[in-house]
């Protein structure tokens, strides 16, 4: 009862930090949109993949995009917390640390949620086609791999002890995991060594399921890349686990 009394009380906490911060919801929704009316729609009018509008072909990526930028780099939140000791003091409640971290893992996912819904209505404006069902896989796809994400955004976190070592660290693998998804290019006429890059990529496998059921275009088939998104997600939470465990005040 105490475990799951922390994970609220940690998860309470984090959200009414993230609510008085007006500008991280603004940028946060505006940032995608931004690649997507860009980005998108500047190879949009010259480039269509298997008939597909470029616009649409990358809207998957970008969701991905927006999860990955939010959840990496909640882990620096809790270097700020070491650097204010506010970790400290939540350390040394009765609340166990494996509480904690699911409190700020379940906390990642929440912004996850919430900002990848401002993308998904954008969705409509770009011709998206959602049903109930594919919008219902969408969120559990954003919620798993949110997961995923945020520990591994806490397990460089509580390695690091200044927030400029972690903007460095997370910089060498927010971009690698990004740019190898094959979130902004298709898959099937990659260079052997792109093409060996990318399939060691978790992402690529997230942003190929979340393909298939956005625009029904899909690359591995939906088991695997289903398999692999669940199986990163445990693997990266039983590291952070581990790593929370060990981690300084």
């Amino acid at each position: 009862m105490m475990f799951l009394r922390g994970i609220r009380a940690i998860w309470q906490r984090e959200m009414l930090t993230f609510l008085r911060e007006k500008p991280r919801i603004i940028s946060a929704a505006i940032n995608p949109i931004f690649w997507l009316l860009t980005f998108g729609a500047g190879l949009g009018s010259t480039v269509s993949i298997e008939g597909i509008n470029y616009q649409q072909y990358i809207f998957p990526g970008i969701i991905i995009q927006t999860i990955l930028f939010s959840s990496i780099f909640y882990g620096a939140y809790l270097v700020w917390d070491r650097r204010i000791d506010l970790l400290k003091a939540i350390l040394v409640t009765p609340l166990s640390r494996s509480s904690i971290f699911f409190g700020k893992v379940i906390s990642g996912i929440t912004f996850a949620l919430i900002q990848s819904f401002i993308i998904l209505i954008f969705g409509f404006f770009i011709n998206i086609n959602y049903t109930f069902t594919s919008f219902i896989l969408v969120l559990l796809t954003i919620t798993v791999s949110a997961a995923g994400l945020t520990a591994l955004g806490l397990t460089i976190g509580s390695f690091m002890t200044s927030p400029e070592g972690f903007q460095l660290i997370t910089t060498f693998v927010i971009f690698p995991l990004f740019f190898l998804s094959g979130a902004l290019y298709p898959l099937d006429q990659l260079p052997a060594y792109l093409e060996a890059l990318t399939a060691f990529n978790p992402l690529t496998y997230i942003v190929d399921l979340l393909r298939g059921l956005l625009i029904d275009l899909q690359y591995f088939g939906t088991n695997l890349n289903s398999l692999v998104m669940v199986g990163f997600a445990f693997v990266i939470l039983f590291i952070g686990i581990k790593a929370f465990e060990r981690m300084r005040s």
